[in-house]
């Protein structure tokens, strides 16, 4: 069955928003490697990218079933190539292709409580392939790093792509944060030392319709809670004060980067239309659906995987300068959301 978003007129028009960006169709003919091909990420960016003329999509993923479920739009595709591989394991050197974007990665809070090893190893290991690879092929990484690497500082301006955080390592929640920092200083390495052409986006907090049922992230569960029509479970006073983006802006963000931006520079990807306080996520989930906001503690398996950091906004001048627009307010960014996951129409 063809995951039932791919339809809907909203996410259609998601899609061709992000086929309009400028320069989009320089794109047409090349061949992009993509990891993670069945997240939220890699769903619409692929989704996207199939839309050009000419485009190859090597889509790497763990489990085939899962991938036809989420992709099965393209499988009939000969520009489709589906490789059922885990990321920390080498590519096949003989494979060349234009673009390597390894987006396979844990991401949400469970993800790192339960296999924090595993989460670091994906990371490092995945990027490093990714880079021998381009390194062999001549390919470019589009790196996907993470408003996480900026640590527990609180700032009240925000964070530009100079900024550094402080990061407590005495946490086994370390395991992403400091793992995504150490796949950034290896992209520098490899652009330093062998001359790998490189690109990294520091992506803040995304949501949208392409979101996996097991997501544990806040923003996940207050959509998942909308959706059942329950109340919108807090886990705290929902005071911190986060950037979000849409997943088209972001993919949008990502492919300006490709696009614009220049080898071994980091790029902030956030829109200042979605910087909101956690409360006030939640309670536009529940004044979607009629429900409420409710306020629960959360066991310690939970806490493990909560970031403690309190304010977390990234300044977007630089991806701006290089002519990205974001496009969704965050109000709108909710409410298409649940209304493509719901089936409802415009």
């Amino acid at each position: 069955m063809i995951a039932a978003f791919t339809s809907h007129p909203l996410y259609i028009e998601d899609i061709n928003n992000i086929l309009s960006i400028k320069g989009i169709n320089n794109l047409a003919g090349k061949s992009f490697l993509i990891t993670g091909a069945t997240g939220m990420l890699g769903v619409v960016l692929i989704d996207a990218l199939m839309a050009l003329p000419d485009v190859r999509i090597y889509a790497v993923g763990r489990c085939k079933e899962k991938a036809f479920n989420r992709l099965q739009h393209h499988f009939s595709n000969p520009d489709f190539v589906f490789i059922q591989q885990d990321v920390t394991t080498p590519f096949d050197a003989d494979l060349v292709v234009d673009y390597i974007i390894p987006l396979a990665s844990n991401t949400h809070p469970l993800g790192y409580s339960r296999y924090p090893i595993e989460t670091m190893l994906i990371n490092l290991k995945g990027a490093k392939y990714a880079l021998d690879l381009a390194t062999v092929c001549g390919a470019t990484v589009i790196y996907p790093s993470s408003v996480e690497i900026y640590g527990d500082t609180v700032s009240d301006k925000g964070f530009d792509e100079g900024s550094n955080g402080a990061l407590n390592l005495s946490t086994s929640r370390a395991c992403y944060t400091e793992s995504k920092r150490s796949c950034e200083a290896l992209c520098q390495s490899y652009a330093a030392e062998k001359g790998t052409k490189v690109k990294i986006i520091r992506l803040s907090r995304i949501f949208g319709s392409t979101m996996l049922k097991d997501d544990t992230k806040a923003s996940s569960q207050f959509i998942q809670n909308a959706l059942a029509c329950e109340n919108i479970v807090l886990k705290s006073k929902g005071l911190q004060y986060f950037s979000y983006v849409y997943v088209a802006d972001a993919i949008a963000g990502l492919l300006y980067v490709l696009l614009y931006g220049e080898n071994a520079r980091a790029y902030n990807v956030s829109s200042e239309k979605a910087n909101i306080c956690l409360k006030d996520f939640a309670g536009i989930c529940a004044d979607f659906v009629g429900s409420k906001v409710v306020f629960n503690i959360p066991n310690e398996e939970e806490k493990k995987g909560y970031s403690v950091v309190k304010n977390a906004i990234l300044d977007n001048s630089l991806i701006k300068s290089i002519g990205y627009t974001p496009i969704y307010s965050i109000d709108e960014a909710i409410n298409r959301t649940i209304k493509i996951l719901k089936g409802l129409s415009e």
